[in-house]
């Protein structure tokens, strides 16, 4: 994990990979939930023997179950001290390159990419990478947007 005492010392890190977090498998039920959820009830998702023959061989992840999961894999990252808040702005671009089969181990890496000052704070764009173990391709690539207030 790394700590930054303050929102200036994270815009001095600006260029950075700030390593990777921990690892989470990717179970039906959360596929599931995130399918109740959402309303897509795609068989590539939930039903698992049409999906085995499919063609991922196993039911899959949504690919927005994995974008959504980014909070969840970059907290153990980095944090920034004396942060009154830090909100989602948005996304400028987003990619799934690879499906994420049920059972498998995820983990995000995330690399500023930029810092600017707006009020009432500071807006960064964060590249986070959602890697999938053993897989050369990750599941996600984003490039989150975030508003941090001191």
């Amino acid at each position: 994990m790394r700590v930054f005492a303050s929102l200036d010392e994270y815009s001095e890190a600006k260029g950075e990979h700030l390593g990777y977090g921990d690892w989470h498998e990717i179970t039906q039920d959360e596929i599931n939930l995130f399918a109740d959820a959402t309303g897509d009830h795609q068989w590539i998702h939930i039903d698992l023997e049409k999906a085995k023959a499919g063609p991922f061989g196993a039911p899959v992840a949504h690919g927005y179950l994995t974008l959504s999961l980014i909070p969840l894999l970059v907290k153990d990252i980095y944090t920034i001290e004396g942060l009154k808040m830090g909100v989602n702005y948005g996304l400028n671009k987003v990619r799934f390159p690879s499906p994420v089969v049920v059972g498998s181990r995820v983990r995000a890496g995330a690399e500023i990419l930029d810092v600017v000052d707006f009020p009432p704070g500071k807006q960064a764009v964060v590249k986070v990478t959602v890697e999938i173990d053993g897989n050369p391709k990750p599941g996600c690539v984003a490039e989150t947007v975030v508003l941090f207030v001191a």
